[in-house]
Order: structure tokens, then C-alpha cells, then sequence
């Protein structure tokens, strides 16, 4: 199943193919009108939905006193670079500090929680499914479309602006890291459960932090992080995440020979 970057397969990402499509990637115009009113307006209909899922959400978690300072509405649906692609972004503003003085044992609850929710479930406002992440209040957030639903304002406006995409490199990024990728699926077909979730979870961890440096260096048009949504676009990233997952579950299993091998010896039937 193996998924390589040919020249085809790059063509039709430029020409909105549906697998793979930089031109998603484009400023529009307007901001979508299936969630906007206007530049400053959410539809009421789609702010209330979603608080109310936040809402139900929070609850489900079964937590008390917590409070949450805003939920946000970020991506590309509060931007102007918004495609069908698109999801409808919600980060819950928490003081996780106030919850337990264990910063790290508060954001895996979460990060738990919230994938949980996301794989569960799928909502969908106009078509964009709604994905849930918890932001402690002093997590750099970077994003140049912020909106409060319950302030109903800006906290950062977008602008309409043509970035300059260097395409060549976002497609040399995206090549090398699915080659990576066939690497684990390889490592994983010879059976070599354990190195393949070693190499697995080795680059899950590093694509965090190539789009996370790209992110910050040059912004949401990088060429690190539209090679990650390329890649999450074309199903890599979800193809890495199975194969970690998969190969757990295997190095985990104990094979029907390994049973029947440990019952003889533990009845003395087979000398070592």
C-alpha cells in the first residue's frame, strides 16, 4: 500500500484533485459564508452549536471546577485560506495549572480526552467536521485566525494576503517524509514488529516538531507545515499512526504456538 509522491499524483494535488490539492491552500476572497455572516459575524447558529459541544464535552469529562476561559475558533475557517478540507478548529482555553500542579500529567489527560472525543465521534456544522483540542492559557498558539466565540470578537483578525508557496519544496519535504513512512510499512511486511513501532513513534514525534519549527519560522504557509497537510490529506499520516499502532499490537499478541509452547513447559512436558 505503499503511497509515492510521482509526478501525476503532484499534478493533480496542484489541479484540486481530491487526494491531494495545494490550490485548496489559496486565499479566497471572503471568509466561508456557510460559518460567516461577514468579516466579523459568525453565523449564531454555528457559535452556539459549538459551545454546546464544548459544553457536553467538558461535562463528559466528569472533572469539577474547572473553567474555561474562552473557546476559540481557529484553522483555516476563521482564515481566508479555507477549502473543503477544512475543519472547524475549537481549542478550550484552560488554566491547567489550576487543575494540578503536573503540567504534563494534566495535558496527556487531555490530549487523551480529546482524541478520544475525535475519533469517536463525527460532527459535522455545513459539512466541516468539528475537531476538539485543549490550550493551556500560556500555550503559544500560532495562527493568524483567532476567534472568540464567547467574546464574539477577533483576538487575531485575519488578512487577506498571496503568500509566496515554494511548491518544489513542500513536495520535496512531503517525498522524503513518505519515504520514511514506506520505510515503517517495510520494516512492518518483514515482521519486524518492534523496530517498525520504534521508527514509527521515533518519526511521529519528529513530524511534531517540523511543523511545530516551521510553524514558527515562517508562519502557516511554511513549507513544513503545508507538507504535513499534505500528508494528512493524502492519508500518510493516518497510514503511520495504524502502523504504530498495529505493530504494538503485535510485539503485545501472543501467538496460539507461544500458548500451546508455554502451557507444555509449565506442565513439564518440554525441558529447556
Amino acid at each position: 500500500m505503499s503511497m509515492q509522491f510521482s509526478s501525476k499524483l503532484w499534478e493533480e494535488f496542484l489541479n484540486d484533485s481530491k487526494d491531494m490539492d495545494l490550490a485548496s491552500f489559496k486565499m479566497k476572497d471572503t471568509l466561508n459564508d456557510e460559518v460567516w455572516l461577514d468579516e466579523d459575524t459568525i453565523r449564531p447558529e454555528i457559535s452556539e452549536r459549538l459551545v454546546q459541544i464544548i459544553e457536553d464535552f467538558m461535562e463528559s469529562l466528569d472533572l469539577k471546577h474547572i473553567t474555561i476561559d474562552d473557546i476559540t475558533l481557529t484553522g483555516s475557517l476563521a482564515n481566508y485560506n479555507w477549502s473543503n478540507y477544512s475543519d472547524l478548529d475549537l481549542h478550550v482555553i484552560i488554566d491547567f495549572s489550576k487543575i494540578d500542579d503536573n503540567y504534563d500529567l494534566v495535558r496527556d489527560f487531555f490530549s487523551l480526552k480529546t482524541s478520544s472525543w475525535n475519533n469517536k465521534h463525527n460532527v459535522k456544522l455545513r459539512g466541516f467536521e468539528v475537531e476538539i483540542y485543549i490550550q493551556d492559557i500560556n500555550e503559544r498558539h500560532i495562527s493568524t485566525g483567532v476567534f472568540s466565540l464567547l467574546k464574539s470578537d477577533w483576538l487575531e483578525k485575519p488578512a487577506r494576503e498571496n503568500p509566496k508557496i515554494d511548491f518544489s519544496d513542500v513536495e520535496k519535504k512531503a517525498k522524503r517524509i513518505i519515504n520514511l513512512i514506506d520505510h515503517v510499512e517495510s520494516l512492518y511486511n518483514e515482521e519486524k514488529y518492534r523496530e517498525a513501532n520504534t521508527f514509527a513513534s521515533i518519526l511521529k514525534e519528529k513530524l511534531k516538531k517540523f511543523r511545530r519549527c516551521g510553524l514558527e519560522t515562517a508562519g502557516q504557509y511554511s513549507s513544513e507545515n503545508l507538507a504535513f497537510k499534505v500528508l494528512r490529506r493524502n492519508g500518510s499520516i493516518g497510514r503511520l499512526y495504524d502502523l504504530k499502532d498495529s505493530s504494538y499490537d503485535k510485539i503485545m499478541s501472543l501467538s496460539e504456538n507461544f500458548n500451546r509452547s508455554w502451557s507444555r513447559f509449565l506442565s513439564g512436558k518440554t525441558v529447556l
